[in-house]
């Protein structure tokens, strides 16, 4: 598995690393068109090559680059860090027809000190959790089999994400699947050598791990879609 993707240069790295120190506007506007060719074109090309294979395994989550890619900019309406600018780049590649963060989908990022790969559920509103703990109550033994297998747990390592201290009200509280029921996202992820943004090698790595968790990410999707399909316009699904 190959693409022409050579890895990110060591001025998108110095960049980032100059961000962090100068997060300001008066800082960044003078220099945004290094950010733009140095980190977000060859962010742009290393989504289209992660495309072309996600296409192979995961058609339904193939992404215009340009959608994506996150934008640079951070949104401090609700949050005490009011820095500007965020000093990773990434990218997130949703089930099509689904919003960003209510279905599962892949992502990955990429910053001087860590580069991140991930899968899951990240944000669901409170159908889409009733419909996947509906889903785990009915094929918790089939899950079980997807997050032990082998290479997704020496890839992706092992289940996480926001759990509620005790069974969700209507739930059983003496089912197989109270565990997981209890779960609010359900999440693998990886952190990965940074080194590696530099090399080749970061487009095989990224994949590998995407490959890995397609049956995890195809299984949470099921029942989302189906509360898709009973919430769209009848014109959307055509």
């Amino acid at each position: 598995m190959r693409s022409g993707f050579p890895g990110f240069s060591a001025e998108a790295m110095k960049f980032f690393r100059a961000l962090k120190k100068n997060n300001r506007r008066e800082w960044f506007q003078p220099r945004k068109h290094i950010y733009e060719e140095q980190v977000k074109a060859p962010m742009l090309e290393l989504v289209a090559a992660v495309n072309a294979e996600i296409k192979r395994f995961a058609p339904a989550h193939v992404r215009d680059p340009e959608r994506a890619v996150y934008r640079i900019y951070r949104d401090t309406r609700f949050s005490h860090d009011k820095t500007p600018f965020k000093t990773y780049i990434a990218a997130v590649f949703t089930r099509r027809g689904f919003e960003k963060h209510a279905g599962a989908g892949y992502y990955f990022s990429v910053s001087p000190e860590e580069i991140e790969v991930a899968g899951g559920v990240y944000m669901p509103g409170a159908e889409e959790l009733r419909a996947i703990r509906l889903h785990l109550l009915e094929n918790h033994e089939e899950f079980g089999r997807i997050v032990r297998a082998r290479r997704l747990r020496a890839l992706m390592g092992e289940l996480k994400g926001e759990q509620l201290s005790r069974v969700p009200k209507g739930f059983p509280a003496d089912h197989p699947a109270t565990g997981l029921v209890r779960y609010r996202q359900w999440l693998l992820w990886a952190m990965l050598d940074p080194a590696l943004a530099a090399t080749p090698k970061l487009f095989g790595e990224i994949v590998a791990r995407f490959r890995a968790m397609a049956p995890f990410i195809d299984f949470l999707n099921a029942p989302l879609e189906q509360v898709r399909r009973k919430t769209a316009p009848r014109a959307f699904l055509v």
